[in-house]
């Protein structure tokens, strides 16, 4: 793949703006996502009925995606200008609630970037399938919000975290606590703090819920529109996608920016709060139109899902358990065919 230096399509002086990092907005981001979900539980709390839980889970599973954010710029080292609270914040608010880990993403993930859209990417099993069938697609979503994903995801990540029967129980517990220990601790104070507020029941409809089936559908979504079906996968420029977001997709599905995804690509040391900006000097110097851009996520949608029906051919469903293994928050199953 072609690659391009930053100086290439960016003025120092715009280089030196986007690249700036910032503690305050890396804890802001941490607050407002945290302080979106609490919020949302106590819509609920206050005005139960089937119209605000909806509601709640909806915007909660948003924020989670939100809090897989904050892991993602963590593991680029450039969420905050401090590299401890960049550690903390991508770990502790970030990865364990989603029981993954920023050190294995981190490996995992710069293997994408070096290779985006190569045979040696392996997020490639996410885009390499598409387009596919209407039904396809519905068997997916079905998949996802109905749970399975989640379920099958977590399932295999807690068996592997707990090792093989023949193992020593002092060694399994060991080989626990290095996978999933401070994920489980993360989880239990998040509970344990519901509890306290005498609403403990809000952990498992209005945390673990929305994790298991909106979060998955959403994220789903995320994965097909920044490299399915893009036109040159040898062209920095073409080879992931930027979506055009209303503010509705921005709050339902498409968080703190996760959608300027070509500017990502190009300069992966911009932190995220950084990236319209960026997207603002690209359009500014002309390289806007080199740019592969679609708009909203149901154009995305109807382009993927573009192979006609009868041509579908439904295949068995595949559980990537590497990827699971490594803590990887994106959906995992593909379907064969």
């Amino acid at each position: 793949m072609n690659k391009v230096k930053a100086q290439d399509i960016l003025t120092e002086d715009q280089i030196a703006v986007v690249r700036k990092r910032s503690d305050l907005r890396a804890i802001w981001i941490a607050a407002h996502a945290w302080g979106t979900c609490f919020a949302a539980m106590a819509l609920f709390v206050y005005f139960p009925n089937p119209i605000t839980f909806l509601l709640a889970f909806l915007i909660i599973g948003s924020r989670q995606l939100g809090l897989a954010i904050l892991m993602h710029d963590a593991s680029h080292g450039v969420l905050a200008k401090s590299p401890k609270l960049n550690e903390f914040i991508g770990q502790w608010l970030g990865a364990y609630p989603l029981m993954a880990e920023t050190w294995s993403y981190r490996r995992y993930h710069l293997q994408h970037h070096n290779n985006t859209q190569q045979a040696e990417d392996p997020d490639l099993i996410l885009s390499a399938p598409f387009p596919i069938t209407k039904k396809s697609f519905r068997r997916k979503m079905w998949r996802d919000i109905t749970g399975q994903t989640g379920y099958q995801q977590r399932k295999a990540q807690i068996l592997s975290a707990i090792g093989s029967s023949d193992m020593p129980v002092a060694d399994r517990v060991r080989r626990y606590w290095s996978k999933l220990g401070r994920a489980t601790v993360v989880h239990l104070i998040l509970l344990t703090g519901l509890a306290a507020t005498g609403h403990w029941y809000l952990y498992f409809v209005l945390w673990l819920l929305p994790f298991l089936t909106w979060h998955q559908v959403i994220t789903r979504i995320r994965n097909i529109a920044e490299h399915a079906m893009v036109p040159d996968s040898d062209d920095v420029f073409r080879s992931s996608r930027t979506t055009v977001l209303s503010l509705l997709e921005r709050a339902f599905f498409g968080p703190y920016w996760v959608n300027y995804h070509v500017e990502h690509h190009l300069m992966m040391w911009i932190p995220c709060y950084n990236l319209p900006k960026a997207q603002e000097f690209l359009k500014a110097n002309g390289h806007w139109d080199r740019m592969e851009t679609m708009n909203g996520y149901w154009e995305v949608i109807k382009m993927a899902t573009s192979k006609p029906d009868d041509q579908d051919q439904p295949g068995e469903v595949i559980h990537n358990t590497r990827r699971r293994v490594a803590g990887i928050t994106s959906e995992g199953f593909e379907a064969a065919n």
